[in-house]
């Protein structure tokens, strides 16, 4: 077990009136970690402190702001194996999903480094004589990042790194099923030296969430949110930040198809497949959500991925190397329970894995979903995967796009421009051809569209999302008016 301190000011706080709450060990409901349960109170304090500090991290240059960012990459990849073991005992996750957090996340910071001499203008021509016209960016003021548990290194690091960069101040906000990551996050940001308020961290109750959230938004010193979470909670945040006219990034639900048709390298394709539907047991946002292949080649392709499935290593990440560890918790497995009872009711084929009885839940594959079943629709955000059949290019462009969300997509073919055009037709914000669902680099544009939100992350788009764009002229002649 371990207890953590919030960050405010650079100094370690626990709630102001003492409160704390416990986060559990999904697969043997040991207590994993003790964090503070913050007030609204705390939550004021940490803005108050974001916005003292933005006065001078605002006017560092880009040299500073680099090298600190790069000091963090270091720190972060030297926590590896703390990080590992505290996203297995506070969210089941496996060893080899752990380290590719810690990888990426530690190459976002050196991406946001990078980003520090990037923050650009341009000059624009005017129409008025002797007039010099400018377009600028300066940094936005305080931000509020909230990450979620499922990717906590990635994501939690994601939430600051640019925004710092841009010379923005962060209010942190962790998961509260993984509070103890997420706080190994900021400590690297500590020891790398970033001055006292810039990053500041707090972690709050369930049920405190949003007074805590509503508290940060309204305070006069923030600027931007960014949040990456479920479609339901994104919605609840979007009407609070209208509310205070407070723009936000959001990341949010998804569902994506993977697009198998009918030229596909069957072998490219179930790789592809069994890391997009079963890394991280299927708990990350761009998980392949919907398996649509061309009934021309779906015996061979169905065959072999269940082929593939059934072999991947399930167990508890603490004992040993596996796959698939434990789901977060056991709504997962009721919800997955659920669907996979609805599926075969209305006629789908269990081809491997099925229902499990705890949090160990199995690479599971139906078959043969149509659009009367509730998996066809809803996310499992878990192991149990719906394979579509479909006839030809136009209805597989059909199912992939029959889904209110609209994250990331895949779509397998060896005709690249043939897949390209599906590709192209897709509604979502990434899509990868003859590539897993399931990918990101700290450079790309990353966010969706439909109900899986607004906004990007990643690179230049990023120096977009938390910055202000402001027009400046300089008149150098003399300027006629009219009186």
């Amino acid at each position: 077990m371990s207890k953590i301190s919030m960050l405010i000011n650079g100094e370690s706080r626990q709630a102001a009136n003492g409160a704390t709450f416990e986060r559990r060990n999904p697969l043997d409901g040991t207590v994993a970690t003790t964090a503070p349960a913050a007030t609204v109170a705390d939550a004021v304090a940490a803005v108050d402190a974001a916005a003292a500090a933005f006065e001078t991290w605002s006017r560092t240059g880009p040299g500073e702001r680099r090298a600190l960012l790069l000091k963090a990459a270091h720190a972060l990849e030297a926590k590896a194996e703390q990080l590992t073991a505290a996203m297995a005992a506070e969210t089941g996750a496996a060893a080899p999903w752990a380290g590719f957090n810690v990888h990426l996340a530690a190459g976002m910071l050196q991406e946001a480094a990078g980003l520090t001499t990037q923050i650009s203008g341009e000059v624009i021509p005017s129409d008025v004589p002797g007039s010099l016209a400018l377009a600028v960016r300066r940094p936005a003021g305080v931000v509020l990042g909230i990450a979620p548990w499922n990717a906590p290194v990635i994501l939690g690091v994601r939430a600051i790194a640019t925004p710092l960069a841009c010379g923005n101040t962060v209010v942190f906000k962790g998961s509260e099923l993984s509070p103890a990551t997420h706080g190994l996050i900021v400590e690297v940001f500590k020891e790398a030296g970033f001055p006292p308020g810039v990053v500041n961290f707090i972690t709050n109750a369930p049920a405190d969430a949003a007074a805590v959230v509503e508290a940060i938004v309204a305070h006069s010193a923030l600027r931007r949110v960014n949040f990456t979470g479920s479609t339901r909670v994104g919605k609840l945040l979007a009407a609070t930040c209208a509310k205070y006219l407070k723009q936000a990034v959001l990341e949010l639900g998804g569902k994506a198809p993977m697009v198998v048709l009918d030229d596909a390298d069957l072998d490219a394709a179930v790789n592809g497949a069994a890391f997009g539907a079963f890394a991280n047991s299927g708990q990350i946002c761009m998980s392949t959500e919907r398996i649509v292949v061309d009934n021309k080649i779906a015996d061979a392709f169905v065959q072999r991925l269940a082929a593939k499935a059934v072999k991947l290593p399930l167990g508890d990440p603490r004992k040993g190397p596996v796959v698939l560890g434990s789901v977060v918790d056991a709504s997962t497995v009721q919800r997955c329970n659920a669907l996979i009872d609805d599926a075969l009711a209305k006629g789908a084929k269990l081809v491997c894995g099925g229902k499990a009885e705890n949090t160990l839940m199995p690479a599971t594959l139906l078959d043969h979903v149509t659009s009367a079943m509730r998996i066809y629709h809803d996310e499992s955000f878990g192991p149990v995967k719906p394979i579509v059949r479909v006839d030809g290019v136009e209805e597989a462009v059909r199912v992939a796009n029959d889904n209110p969300y609209g994250l990331s997509a895949a779509v397998f073919g060896r005709d690249v421009a043939r897949a390209w055009e599906v590709a192209n037709r897709i509604d979502s914000g990434i899509c990868h051809v003859n590539g897993p669902t399931v990918h990101d680099e700290a450079q790309m544009p990353f966010g969706g569209v439909k109900d899986s939100g607004y906004g990007r992350f990643g690179g230049r788009a990023g120096i977009d999302a938390f910055t202000e764009l402001r027009w400046i002229t300089v008149q150098t002649t003399p300027r006629h008016y009219p009186f």
